[in-house]
Parts: C-alpha cells; structure tokens; sequence
C-alpha cells in the first residue's frame, strides 16, 4: 500500500531538561530537523509556558513538525510529519534524539493517506516538475522562517 504521509511519533524520556526550557534552543532544533529532512520550511510558531514548557511548530510545505516539553519530567513529545518521497522524516528524528540528549528515546511510524494500492503522486513535486516557476516559489518558501 501507498500512502500520501509519514507520520512519526517521537518519545523523547530522560531528555536534558535545560535544552528542553531553552526557548531558543528548542525552535532552532526544529527548524534545523525540518532542514536535515530536507523539508521546506514556511513557517515558525513557538510558546514559552510559565513556569516551564514548550509548545511549537514548523509548519513545512510537506507538513509539519511539533513539540511539546515537559522540562521537569525531562520528556518532549515530537510529531513529525512528512508528505512525499523526497523528505525524510527519519533524519529530523535522529537529529532530534541527539539534540535533546534523550537517553530513551522511541518512536512510532505511521502512514498517513492510505487511499489505494497505486503510488499516488506528491501535488508539489508534480507542480515543481511540471513548472519551473513553481520550483522558484518552493526555493522562496525554504528561506522564508
């Protein structure tokens, strides 16, 4: 079977609870996943609780990525979920595990749109492919966070 998306469930236990309370640090770890998966990145949203956690996205041409952390239990829930065959959503993860030093992480793979046995074809890539003007708007949307 074919599917329009991978979704990854990450989690991230016994994390390093400073890099799971840095604001900055946990938005530029999503942004940089999204990048290591070779996604492009439209646009950035993240919120500071008080007196801890994080909450955030990067919502990426293909889909989108998400946090939460929970800093005093050292644990961050992440959704990573990617639409295509270019991307891969298994880098973000890997990069993600390495960046919050979680010393038991996990995850859970799903696929996403299973909608028949034939291999259906990714609306941007068939645009890009299609259109060389479209190509230069996907270049415009991955510096645009």
């Amino acid at each position: 079977m074919h599917a329009l998306g991978t979704h990854l469930l990450l989690e991230l236990r016994d994390c390093n609870p400073k890099t799971l309370s840095n604001l900055a640090f946990v938005q530029e770890s999503l942004k940089n996943a999204a990048l290591k998966a070779k996604a492009t990145i439209v646009e950035v949203a993240f919120h500071e609780f008080s007196p801890f956690g994080i909450s955030g996205m990067v919502v990426i041409a293909e889909s989108h990525l998400a946090i939460h952390t929970w800093p005093e239990y050292g644990y961050a829930a992440v959704d990573i979920f990617t639409c295509g065959d270019l991307i891969k959503p298994q880098d973000a993860a890997e990069y993600l595990v390495t960046q919050f030093q979680s010393k038991s992480p996990s995850s859970v793979e799903m696929k996403r749109g299973i909608l028949g046995s034939e291999k259906l074809p990714h609306k941007v890539q068939a645009q890009i492919e299609g259109d060389p003007a479209q190509h230069d708007r996907a270049e415009e949307l991955q510096v645009v966070y």
